[in-house]
């Protein structure tokens, strides 16, 4: 069925703003999310321009998202601009993973992918971050021996080989080499992507309806969540929760 003039070019408008602002609100762009919502050939061909740029759209509550499919390097971020991002200037793969899994922990401590919202707290401090990277590595290292991290997909020696080249600097110092300028570095950047807020003065993470709303809806499905907590030790491996005892055991 041919497509109405009308309906082309307002599909073209909400594509438009999708580009501009990654994402299209009930309360600030009412009039395209409406013509999005009340309008199938519309949404088909918004869904349609997303599909040519190697990206989904998608209506997450009153929120229209533009999303970068894995490996869209042109809307999207490569490793190597991930890590230029997130990590000193001579980081090594160790470090980019290490940033990837500061940011499942952080993801983790906010989250526990049950109930009608997936959130569970307001807030966590920097320094509460710090300490938990600090116990969950440990502890992953005395769960995994290197077989098991193959199997797994995470390097954890290498990933704690790489927090632990970083010096502690009790000042909040911001230089990438130390704890706390390394975790610094992607709160900024996570803060930028409109992921979370980031409160300096207070030492305090928040994060924002847009990245509850992609847990809700996308991120957090259940088989995705199981498989994060027992990277991180928190299942056993029939998908119950790891008591002390059998923590105690596996060390």
């Amino acid at each position: 069925m041919p497509f109405e003039i009308e309906e082309i070019r307002k599909s073209q408008e909400i594509f438009a703003a999708l580009l501009e602002n990654h994402q299209v609100s009930e309360e600030k762009d009412a009039e395209l999310f409406d013509a999005y919502t009340t309008s199938d050939p519309v949404q088909r061909l918004t869904k349609s321009q997303g599909d040519a740029l190697d990206s989904d759209v998608e209506q997450y509550g009153d929120t229209i998202y533009l999303i970068p499919r894995e490996d869209n390097y042109f809307l999207g971020y490569s490793k190597a601009q991930l890590k230029a991002e997130l990590c000193r200037s001579n980081a090594t793969d160790k470090d980019y993973y290490l940033s990837q899994f500061v940011i499942l922990t952080l993801l983790s401590m906010f989250y526990d992918g049950v109930g009608v919202s997936a959130h569970t707290r307001d807030f966590i401090r920097a320094g509460e971050l710090q300490n938990t990277i600090s116990e969950r590595l440990s502890e992953a290292m005395s769960r995994y021996d290197e077989d098991s991290q193959q199997e797994t997909g995470i390097a954890f020696t290498n990933i704690s080989e790489a927090y632990e080249q970083l010096k502690s600097d009790e000042k909040g110092s911001r230089a990438r080499t130390t704890k706390e300028g390394f975790l610094y570095y992607i709160l900024r950047f996570l803060e930028r992507q409109g992921l979370i807020e980031y409160i300096e003065t207070d030492d305090m993470i928040k994060t924002t309806k847009k990245l509850d709303q992609f847990m809700d809806w996308n991120l957090l499905n259940k088989n995705n969540y199981q498989r994060v907590l027992r990277v991180l030790g928190e299942l056993d491996q029939d998908g119950d929760m790891a008591s002390d005892d059998e923590e105690e055991r596996d060390k």
